[in-house]
């Protein structure tokens, strides 16, 4: 059998496996393939800094041409992988090229979910998942004209702060009832709706866009499912992405949202892992499968699937964790719970929305005394704590929730006794 391992998924994930292959000693062939031409690169930077002006293109690449060279990591990029074969040991590509591999990596991450509506085609309609897309998007904002956004998760909510930070007039659609209800609850999600009309977003819930008119590829309105008009030069879809996952299923991997895997990240076949946004990965503190679709999880995981296809003993069990700046908010949200899991949110400080201005507190999310999730907002050097409260809420510990929502009580006592 070949000696050499390959990474399918030019990603962050990918690029960080690849690169801890080296670190961890491994001296065999490592090849990383890619269907995007571009070096890896990291894509919170698309939708916030590099979207905004405000950070250079080459800030979001995980390493130079130099350094994979260096590593000996041999980049196929522009290349799609068409077929893994687990017996034989191959992954083929796109010409019919056939790579031996000892180990397997998948990490081809997700794509975004479109919509299938009339006028929903053409230049001026955007998605953003890649660094081109975020290009053609910033020229579109730069422009200045009226912008639809369909969707108001986090990258819907962040595109449209950066329209308005390029003066364009932004109309969000949303067929949820507030801003990010899936993930954060009626109570959070308020807080983002506040802070995103104080700033001139107008909102349109528990609808949907029927149709995008105009003239050409000339976008001049959206028509709602309750019909009614609202002004766009330009729309964005953002309603989710979808996990990539028919290679592994073609290849008869155990797919269930995502490619499933154990907490050492090996897929149902033991020669083949996954890791980043297309993996679901038992996860042994909350003890389900879970899959993350944010930055934290290709950075970590990408190194944890690459000790374990080593045969290193490993174990990957740090918490969901994402971030977010929206304006003048800043961000850190980490935790785990079902959609309604929760039976009581926490605010520590007061989450008010002033003068447009984002004030300073946390909220926690929680079910019989038990923290499940945390987020701080423009406060900071708080994350630790907040994670050692998860974890803690895991295990069956309790806290005192009023003592949670006093700013005053420091959250490193509230575990004593």
């Amino acid at each position: 059998m070949s000696d050499q391992f390959v990474i399918v998924g030019a990603s962050l994930a990918g690029a960080r496996a690849a690169s801890t292959l080296r670190a961890e000693g491994f001296d065999g062939d490592i090849v990383l393939v890619g269907a995007e031409e571009q070096l890896p690169y990291e894509r919170p930077p698309l939708s916030k800094g590099y979207l905004l002006g405000k950070e250079e293109r080459q800030k979001a690449f995980v390493h130079d041409a130099a350094f994979y060279a260096e590593q000996r990591i041999e980049l196929r990029l522009g290349t799609r992988a068409t077929a893994i074969d687990p017996a034989g040991h191959r992954v083929t590509l796109e010409g019919g090229e056939s790579l031996p591999y000892r180990k397997l990596l998948l990490a081809t991450g997700s794509s975004p979910r479109t919509l299938e509506l009339p006028g929903g085609e053409g230049p001026r309609v955007h998605y953003l998942r890649t660094i081109e897309q975020s290009e053609a998007l910033g020229a579109t904002l730069r422009a200045g004209d009226p912008v639809l956004v369909i969707g108001a998760g986090w990258i819907g909510l962040e595109i449209a702060a950066a329209a308005r930070h390029y003066g364009c007039d932004v109309t969000v659609v949303e067929s949820d009832r507030t801003p990010l209800r899936q993930v954060l609850g009626d109570e959070a999600g308020a807080v983002f709706r506040a802070l995103h009309e104080a700033h001139g977003v107008e909102f349109h819930f528990d609808t949907q866009v029927r149709e995008l008119g105009g003239l050409g590829d000339r976008i001049t309105h959206a028509v709602l499912d309750d019909n009614t008009e609202v002004p766009a030069s330009a729309a964005v879809v953002a309603v989710g992405i979808a996990p990539d996952v028919e290679l592994a299923r073609s290849a008869g991997l155990r797919v269930d949202n995502g490619v499933v895997t154990d907490a050492a990240l090996r897929t149902s076949d033991p020669d083949i892992h996954a890791c980043g946004d297309v993996a679901s990965s038992y996860h042994p503190l909350l003890h389900e499968h879970v899959r993350v679709e944010h930055w934290a999880n290709a950075l970590n995981g990408g190194p944890v699937a690459a000790r374990s296809m080593l045969g290193q003993e490993v174990s990957y069990d740090r918490l969901p964790y994402f971030f977010t700046d929206q304006y003048d908010l800043g961000m850190e949200l980490a935790g785990w719970f079902p959609r309604g899991g929760y039976d009581r949110v926490v605010f520590r400080g007061d989450p008010s929305i002033v003068d447009g201005k984002a004030p300073e507190f946390m909220v926690f999310w929680t079910r019989r005394g038990h923290v499940l999730a945390g987020m701080n907002v423009n406060v900071w050097d708080v994350q630790d704590d907040i994670q050692k409260l998860v974890r803690a809420g895991y295990t069956g510990k309790d806290v005192d929730l009023d003592r949670l929502a006093d700013p005053n009580v420091p959250l490193t006592t509230l575990l004593d006794g």
